[in-house]
């Protein structure tokens, strides 16, 4: 069903659903770093991968309008898991709340209540409710999410290697184990929406499970920083007025210019986060990060957040910016502004273990007391033991709990049998 061969991304996406003139109003153009055709060596190996025939929990063959109103699919809308009857006695410290098993779906592709509710319903403890602002926020153009093929025989994509500026192929093709990536642009309802529908996904949390609203800043034309900060603090307001005890910023989402995220500058994170939490007061508070590589700079950013109390938490990472070409070398998101766009799942397991790794030792080294959450390319079992043993307190997964919908009982079945 999301197998498609390749060609122009719109058309083999869309056409499949009837959407091809939606997708053809979006418009195309550019060049991109990556010259000609791929080789035929290259579309040999990536022939060689088996196709995902699952139906993912958000179906990238339609428009995000279409999943908010229809979703999720496939089996993780089928409830595999009752947390009032689960048996184990044994339960994790997160952020001082208790939960069943460190294991959960970070934002990104639980768009409302019926999807993060679907996530405790498959297992998963934690729910991060996808990222809302103080204003309603529109989202890009279909198609919002690709299949990606970086170079390296193992589909790795190296951050700190040239790659991510010369070009990665995106298309329709997606293969096990799913790397891909999404462009969406941090839509957002109207408060007067997803403040109520938030409400009732803090009700569906069972025994030991939570719901982790997220959230960030919208800079609009003409606005200095004072107003981004106070736009921040705004948003957080209205996500204590559904009635939850914990909160996460959003600082690896947000643009600040070419291949430029807010969480490049913990100058201006900290502040951020000085202004939330005297707004939020005791609530315990994450920060999602992108990917630093800078040593220099993620220690900085521990200083100006964590180290301060201003946050309980660093979440990293979510994805890394890639620009996305298709075999001809064209820019493979049509749009003006989609050159870039995130690149998330098994291309990123490295360089995600890497970051848990550096906090955890600055955490370690300076006896700082803060929670890590784990986040990148985690597909299965192992990848979740790869980042507990890093350090992470908890692990996430997007991409992979797109398409395996069983993944959190086998979490779940390992943590029993270590108990």
């Amino acid at each position: 069903m999301t197998c498609f061969m390749e060609g122009n991304i719109v058309s083999s996406l869309s056409e499949s659903n009837g959407l091809a003139e939606s997708g053809r109003q979006c418009g195309g153009g550019g060049t991109g770093a990556r010259p000609g055709r791929v080789a035929s060596d290259e579309r040999t190996r990536l022939n060689e991968r088996p196709p995902l025939d699952e139906r993912p929990l958000y179906d990238v063959t339609l428009s995000y309008e279409d999943n908010y109103a229809r979703g999720p699919f496939g089996r993780f809308a089928v409830p595999c898991h009752d947390p009032e009857a689960c048996s184990s006695s044994v339960r994790h410290d997160v952020l001082e709340m208790s939960v069943g098993v460190p294991f959960g779906i970070p934002a990104g592709p639980l768009l409302n209540s019926r999807f993060t509710t679907a996530a405790f319903r498959r297992g998963y403890d934690l729910a991060v409710y996808k990222t809302v602002r103080s204003r309603s926020w529109p989202c890009n153009p279909f198609p919002n999410v690709v299949a990606v093929h970086p170079r390296s025989a193992d589909g790795r994509l190296d951050p700190r290697s040239g790659e991510s500026d010369d070009g990665v192929l995106a298309d329709g093709n997606f293969t096990d184990p799913p790397s891909i990536s999404n462009s969406f642009g941090v839509p957002s309802r109207d408060p007067d929406v997803w403040q109520p529908d938030m409400r009732e996904a803090i009700l569906a949390a069972g025994p030991g499970q939570l719901l982790i609203p997220s959230f960030q800043g919208s800079r609009v034309p003409g606005m200095g920083t004072a107003a981004y900060v106070d736009d921040h603090v705004a948003a957080a307001r209205m996500v204590c007025e559904t009635g939850a005890g914990l909160m996460e910023i959003n600082t690896s989402c947000p643009n600040e210019g070419r291949d430029r995220l807010l969480c490049h500058d913990p100058r201006l994170v900290g502040e951020i986060a000085q202004a939330v939490k005297n707004e939020i007061g005791d609530r315990p508070l994450l920060i999602k990060l992108g990917f630093l590589a800078d040593d220099s700079l993620l220690e900085e950013m521990v200083d100006r957040t964590v180290a301060r109390g201003l946050a309980q938490g660093l979440c990293a990472i979510n994805t890394l910016s890639a620009r996305l070409v298709d075999s001809h070398g064209h820019q493979a998101l049509p749009g003006k502004g989609r050159e870039h766009s995130g690149v998330c799942g098994a291309a990123i397991r490295d360089a995600g273990l890497d970051m848990v790794r550096r906090l955890s030792a600055i955490r370690e080294r300076r006896g700082i007391d803060f929670t890590i959450v784990g986040v990148g390319g985690v597909a299965g079992v192992d990848d979740y033991r790869a980042y507990r043993s890093c350090g992470a307190d908890v692990v996430m997964s997007a991409t992979g709990a797109m398409w395996n919908p069983d993944l959190a009982m086998e979490v779940h079945a390992f943590e029993s049998s270590h108990e």
